[in-house]
């Protein structure tokens, strides 16, 4: 074979990787609305910036008739590239062979190019789209996937891990993108569950639909597992690639600042007047946040999920943060478990990587009630106080009317070392609200009033008494648990300001093995 025949013999090799498992599987992967490993990679990555790791790897595999047919490759692309100039690791199932099912090669495949991520400082994506496990070889696929499980959890907290999941996702396979960062789903093409429809059916005898047990809509509004819902493949990508924008590459960097074109003294009038008079009416925290952010740009994170409190990215003079607030129009923004649980992981994913926390408080407290009790709200709750409390990044609290009680503590106050705490004018910093307060402080003296007018008049006085002294941010500041009381329209520059301030903060927590988080 003479040499120009081996590079032409490499050429057709190449062409017959990138085929997968052939045309015709490719066309039926189009007909269901997917697109091809590659085709999601080409578009993840920055043009022409993609190179591919073990394209001519093949299964070892001898049962059940399993030598007779391999593809190069072995159902998984993967390899490196870079999205908007920033190198990442990217591995993408192919469903086209042997439905994506994970052998032991393909599994020691995603292994290296998570090796490879590690060992730069480099974000892991995952683009998923495999039927689970591949039964023909046994154990070693779940030996595969128990080795790819530890690299997501010897990475956590070292790089950024995102998991994209364009197809079916089932069995052991759901673990190794429940251990990444962020999960992102297209609707109506993915699901994820433990165990399927037919064994469900089997076991328990219910009847359910592949959507109804673990679509992408179940996923990010009753679970709590998915933090992105796509519409479609290519705004999931989209997605992906706006998300890298605020990460940094790894835990020893910051995040990439950008240009700032938006002044950072611009005043937002609006702000002075959003609070209701009313102190039982609600208001939407999402202008406010819109109001002080970068050009009112904010990426929300877990969006359709306990959606009392929010959590997102945004840039404030150019640079990346992490904003927590409470959502006062949904639940009147009181903490119960799904939204302690989905602040706290966002707290210490900030604090994994470099970026500054902005909280703004509007609590009346966490929720009462049996439900939420034997579901766990002490454990839940002190998950999100222990996130605030373990965090070392700059911490600003701005607290916008309500904090009250236990959830005063837990939503970043002064003694979880937040940095710079604020307030409006309109903060209400106490143990609990007016009304409450006055059944406990003067229960006897109420049970002693017959009259209904004489009771009425007491109450009012004594409301009025208690919202004089606890229903303003003065009493916190005198005792300088809160920092300044500052203009609402002021709040950007204020922020922004206090961020800067907080660039070189270094705070180091004592010398453990790691913490025990209550989970």
């Amino acid at each position: 074979m003479t040499n120009q025949d081996k590079v032409k013999e490499l050429i057709d090799l190449r062409a017959k990787a990138k085929l997968g498992g052939g045309e015709k599987r490719i066309d039926s992967q189009h007909k269901k609305g997917k697109y091809t490993a590659r085709e999601r990679i080409a578009m993840l990555v920055d043009e022409n910036s993609f190179e591919e790791f073990d394209m001519f790897v093949t299964h070892r595999c001898h049962n059940f008739g399993m030598e007779k047919t391999s593809f190069l490759g072995d159902g998984v692309v993967t390899g490196q590239g870079t999205v908007n100039g920033r190198l990442v690791f990217v591995f993408a199932q192919d469903f086209t062979v042997f439905g994506g099912a994970l052998s032991e090669t393909l599994a020691q495949k995603i292994c290296k190019v998570m090796d490879k991520a590690m060992s730069v400082g480099a974000p892991v994506i995952g683009l998923n789209d495999s039927g689970g496990a591949r039964i023909q070889e046994g154990v070693n696929s779940l030996a595969g996937y128990a080795e790819i499980f530890e690299r997501n959890i010897l990475a956590s907290g070292v790089i950024p891990q995102i998991s994209a999941i364009f197809g079916p996702c089932a069995g052991g396979a759901v673990y190794s993108p429940a251990l990444t960062d962020f999960i992102l789903m297209s609707d109506k093409t993915s699901y994820m569950f433990v165990t399927g429809p037919k064994v469900v059916k089997t076991v328990t005898g219910e009847d359910i639909t592949t959507e109804e047990l673990g679509g992408a809509e179940i996923h990010s509004t009753k679970s709590g597992v998915c933090h992105f819902l796509a519409a479609n493949e290519e705004e999931g990508i989209a997605l992906i690639r706006d998300l890298l924008s605020y990460l940094p590459s790894n835990n020893l960097e910051e995040a990439p600042m950008i240009v700032c074109n938006d002044p950072i003294d611009r005043l937002e009038d609006k702000l002075n007047s959003i609070i209701p008079d009313n102190p039982n009416l609600p208001y939407n925290m999402m202008e406010v946040i819109e109001g002080i952010v970068d050009n009112g740009k904010f990426l929300e994170v877990h969006q359709h999920y306990a959606r009392n409190i929010i959590v997102g990215f945004a840039r404030m003079g150019g640079r990346s943060i992490g904003i927590i607030a409470n959502q006062p129009s949904f639940y009147a923004g009181v903490l119960d478990i799904e939204a302690s649980r989905k602040a706290a992981r966002f707290v210490r994913f900030c604090d994994c990587f470099n970026i500054p926390i902005l909280t703004l408080v509007d609590v009346p407290g966490f929720l009462p009630g049996r439900i939420q009790e034997y579901g766990g709200i002490i454990t839940n709750g002190a998950k999100l106080l222990f996130a605030y409390g373990e965090a070392t990044v700059p911490k600003v609290t701005v607290t916008l009317r309500k904090s009250y009680g236990g959830a005063h503590d837990v939503m970043s106050c002064k003694q979880l070392r937040g940095d710079c705490n604020y307030a409006w004018p309109t903060a209400q910093i106490a143990v609990m609200g007016a009304k409450g307060a006055i059944e406990i402080l003067y229960g006897k003296e109420l049970a002693n009033i017959t009259d209904p007018e004489e009771k009425a008049k007491f109450i009012a006085e004594k409301e009025k008494e208690y919202n004089d002294t606890f229903a303003n941010p003065y009493k916190a500041a005198s005792y300088g648990y809160i920092d300044d009381v500052i203009e609402p329209r002021n709040t950007r520059f204020r922020v922004i300001r206090a961020f800067q301030s907080l660039q070189t903060k270094r705070v180091t927590n004592p010398m453990k093995k790691h913490s025990n988080i209550p989970l």
